[in-house]
């Protein structure tokens, strides 16, 4: 993110589209957009994007970006769609640029001479082939790999997924069931297999998954309510049966009940989410889930990452992953629309929780002997999961540290918690580094350069397998990361957090 102007915020944005001004420049005209015409659009004075053939003029929403106006610019006369997907795929933009919308993107029609017509449909029959080829190779794997079943009893409904998929576990199946409404997915890499039915009656909110892990069997047990024999599982959904990758599908929410909020510094707070009965999810280790909230009729997504209830000083201590609860850090911006509106949430409202989200793997921590964790602020968060797993479940785990930036003593984030954890485990150790400390600081200062991180970023051995993991504030990841490469770090040592 970068600091925007005064009079540029979020709410400022919405205040804008609801005026009644015109931010297309067309008065209200929706038009067909060659891509010759796209193309003529590119400066930041006239810029127009295209989302998944819809034309956006941007040029009014340039000073609005909180990813400032050259993340914009990139995509500026072309199709940003790849672009937003790597980038913003959470953000709702149909909501946020609605009255910005210049129309669709006009078919491109093929105009060839007759001698060149037999060529083209040749090339366009290998081409369908290909493409027939590869919804056929798809089709049989999820054939081969995915199918389900069901059965009953006079009082309870069995759906059953097998995936053949060896090490299934608990965090790669993700259920909702609300309304008759039930939603299985199974989780496999960037992609994932999708249940999806409107049940034939009405069940309880208890909802059962049990998981062969060995044999990839995942069984979804729901509760009739009425003790009848039901003659189908019901009517599929659109997704339903199918394989395809993750990011094809959009996310999918569920609203969570807000149990209880505390302070964990002056300007953070621990919230505490009950997820609904009828769901089963559990969060993987270093990825993170997106909370959606109405604002002034505009729907406002931002990325979070959970965290424990609190840092698990026995080793003996079982994980806090109980498929119930999601506890989030998160930190109240005076200024910020969206933490405010959290903030203000009462004990017992919900908002919405999406599916998790991310690209960190368990296995990069499990072969880790050396694992080093660079937070800047809430950067923490990400790290508090990651810590715990390794210290608690890395058998060849030798040195773990922390180094946590922040700007005052008051700002580091469970700082007696990560104190005793270093004194308890010997293998952990917590550096504090602070931007602007008071002059009763004795520790050290500074902001994150490369010659801080020379001293602190090192192996325990020469040849000890290592991972660092990197999250902050866009300029101090990306710094940060350029930094340890320079100090001759890999890129396969080295993981960015960037939601």
């Amino acid at each position: 993110q970068v600091p925007l102007k005064p009079g540029r915020s979020l709410m400022d944005w919405i205040r804008l589209t609801k005026s009644g001004k015109d931010l297309t420049g067309l008065k209200g005209r929706l038009i067909e957009v060659t891509e010759d015409e796209l193309s003529k659009h590119n400066k930041k004075e006239d810029c127009w994007i295209c989302i998944r053939g819809f034309v956006y003029n941007v040029t009014p929403y340039m000073e609005y970006h909180p990813g400032g106006e050259d993340e914009l610019m990139r995509a500026a006369g072309t199709d940003g769609t790849d672009l937003f997907d790597q980038v913003h795929r959470w953000v709702n933009y149909e909501s946020m640029l609605k009255e910005c919308l210049v129309g669709r993107m006009a078919v491109k029609p093929i105009a060839a001479p007759k001698g060149e017509l037999l060529h083209i449909l040749i090339f366009y029959s290998r081409y369908l082939k290909m493409k027939l080829l590869k919804y056929l190779f798809f089709s049989l794997f999820c054939f081969l790999f995915y199918s389900y079943d069901w059965f009953q009893t006079d009082s309870l409904v069995t759906i059953v997924i097998y995936t053949k998929q060896k090490d299934m576990n608990a965090e790669l199946v993700i259920v909702d069931c609300q309304d008759k409404q039930l939603r299985g997915e199974i989780i496999m890499d960037d992609r994932s297999y999708l249940v999806e039915v409107d049940l034939d009656h009405a069940v309880s909110e208890d909802v059962a998954v049990n998981i062969a892990e060995k044999v990839g069997k995942v069984e979804i047990i729901l509760n009739k309510k009425d003790n009848i024999h039901w003659k189908t599982l019901g009517q599929p959904g659109e997704g339903h049966n199918t394989f395809i990758k993750r990011t094809d599908r959009g996310l999918f929410y569920r609203k969570c009940k807000l149990v209880s909020k505390t302070e964990v510094t002056p300007d953070t707070k621990l919230f505490y989410l009950m997820l609904p009965k009828g769901t089963h999810l559990h969060v993987p280790i270093g990825q993170h889930v997106y909370l959606k909230q109405i604002i002034a009729g505009t729907e406002v997504v931002k990325p979070y990452t959970p965290v424990l209830p609190f840092l698990p000083l026995d080793i003996q201590e079982p994980p806090h992953h109980d498929g119930v609860h999601i506890y989030l850090m998160i930190k109240i911006y005076s200024h910020g629309l969206f933490t405010q509106a959290l903030d203000h949430l009462q004990i017992g409202d919900y908002i919405s929780v999406s599916n998790p989200e991310g690209n960190f793997k368990k296995s990069q921590v499990q072969i880790s002997e050396d694992l080093l964790l660079l937070a800047g602020g809430t950067g923490f968060t990400p790290m508090v999961k990651l810590l715990n797993f390794a210290l608690t479940e890395v058998s060849c785990l030798r040195t773990a540290k922390l180094i946590f930036f922040n700007k005052t003593e008051d700002d580091i984030l469970w700082r007696n918690q990560l104190e005793q954890l270093a004194l308890k485990d010997e293998r952990f150790e917590v550096q504090f580094i602070l931007s602007q400390p008071s002059k009763d600081w004795v520790g050290k200062q500074g902001n994150i350069s490369s010659s801080l991180l020379s001293e602190f970023v090192k192996r325990s051995r020469r040849d000890s397998k290592v991972l660092i993991c990197i999250c902050g504030p866009a300029p101090f990841t990306e710094q940060g990361v350029q930094y340890l490469k320079d100090l001759g770090y890999s890129q396969g040592e080295i993981h960015a957090f960037t939601a």
